[in-house]
């Protein structure tokens, strides 16, 4: 049967292709070699990055950098690939340097664009690697994998598009991070009445979670309906303050551990492995939500507590210090609802909670602003790998 071909492009082995692009081995476009030995290839390793020599290996460190030394065996504009383990992460090398361990250098043999090259192997090429250990990649191995050729011209062209996003997916993260530094700063001196907020005075005071707050007040029983439906959320649901997803069940046929209720407001603290800081605040007014066993809940009292008040506290320093005491010396990283009882926080007026609560919240907006769109620039860059290094849309 006769498979349509559109003006410019040709059917090959590997798909349909542009006409002025090649498909080649690697072996063919580049010279392969391994990294060496440490004690061979350099005179002396440092951390001082002055020497402006890196040393890579596989990935100990950012982008695989293990050190530095006096000199480079390999040349600019050639590509590291991890042969060890989580074996096929390209990463291009526009500087000079030194490769050692399980790294593959890839030295191009004519002029081109090394970051192509390096997104296409990450994006388009699935190594097979045998192993009963672990997995390793060698130089004969990575040879044989076949590469899209555009013309040098277009290799560019791509290359700088993917970088151009590369660089604002970098800039995100620096912003988010910087954001996050903000908040954190604004957590210890709002939480623990260090900077008090205009209009407000008067003391504050320390008091446990059980005196401020229900603790696990309502749980389904062996009594409960056998067809009783209800949305259930697990301890993997939970992703630090982030409900990821639930699963719809009916009792009779739902895990063992699902026996929590939950009303719109309330608090769960992840009791197992709590350093982890997989806690929620449930805000979802609907009934029939039920969550793990493995959270605590705790359910504001009127008048006295304010739930976004006391969620924000379990992600500051001084409630990670007291369960991290709570579990030294434990041999299983859990805490229980007694030990949710007594943890302390500084309680000041309601309006006050709720006044730093708001500010701390808007910080929480933002920063998840922030990461949709790191999000969306992420997503982005996949769908433009996928047209741009399958050659499906050209760039002019």
């Amino acid at each position: 049967m006769n498979t349509a071909v559109r003006a410019g492009y040709k059917l090959t082995e590997v798909g349909v292709i542009p006409e002025d692009w090649d498909i080649s081995p690697i072996g063919d476009i580049f010279t392969v070699t391994a990294g060496g030995d440490f004690d061979s290839c350099c005179s002396s390793l440092v951390q001082d990055e002055r020497f402006l020599c890196p040393i890579y290996s596989i990935a100990l460190s950012s982008q695989g950098l293990y050190g530095y030394c006096e000199y480079a065996e390999h040349a600019a504009n050639s590509i590291t690939v991890t042969a060890r383990g989580l074996v096929g992460s390209a990463s291009f090398r526009n500087h000079k340097y030194t490769a050692i361990g399980r790294v593959l250098v890839l030295r191009p043999h004519e002029e081109s664009d090394g970051r192509f090259f390096a997104e296409f192997i990450n994006e388009r090429i699935a190594f097979a690697v045998e192993s009963t250990g672990v997995p390793q990649l060698t130089a004969p191995q990575i040879s044989s994998y076949k590469l899209l050729v555009p013309p040098l011209p277009e290799q560019r062209a791509i290359a700088t598009a993917l970088s151009d996003v590369d660089a604002l997916l970098i800039k995100l993260d620096q912003l988010i991070a910087k954001k996050r530094d903000i908040k954190q700063a604004a957590m210890q001196q709002l939480l623990t009445g260090q900077t008090r907020l205009p209009g407000f005075s008067g003391a504050w005071e320390v008091k446990r979670l059980g005196d401020v707050a229900a603790i696990d007040p309502e749980n389904l029983d062996s009594n409960t309906a056998a067809n009783y439906e209800f949305n259930y959320i697990s301890l993997e649901d939970i992703d630090h303050g982030i409900l990821c997803g639930f699963s719809e069940e009916v009792f009779f046929s739902a895990p063992s551990r699902a026996r929590r209720k939950l009303r719109n407001g309330d608090i769960l603290i992840s009791t197992v492995r709590p350093s982890l800081q997989s806690h929620l605040h449930f805000k979802i007014n609907a009934p029939n939500w039920v969550c793990s066993t493995g959270f605590a809940v705790v359910r504001c009292r009127t008048g006295v507590s304010e739930s976004v008040y006391v969620f924000q506290h379990l992600f500051a320093e001084s409630v990670s210090r007291q369960i991290e005491t709570l579990l030294t010396g434990s041999n299983y990283p859990a805490i229980n609802s007694g030990d949710v009882r007594a943890l302390e926080i500084p309680i000041p007026s309601i309006p006050e909670q709720s006044a730093i609560a708001t500010i701390l919240s808007d910080m929480d907006t933002e920063l998840a602003a922030l990461q949709t769109r790191r999000d969306k620039t992420q997503a982005l860059k996949q769908g433009m790998m996928q047209e741009l290094l399958t050659g499906n849309i050209r760039l002019p």
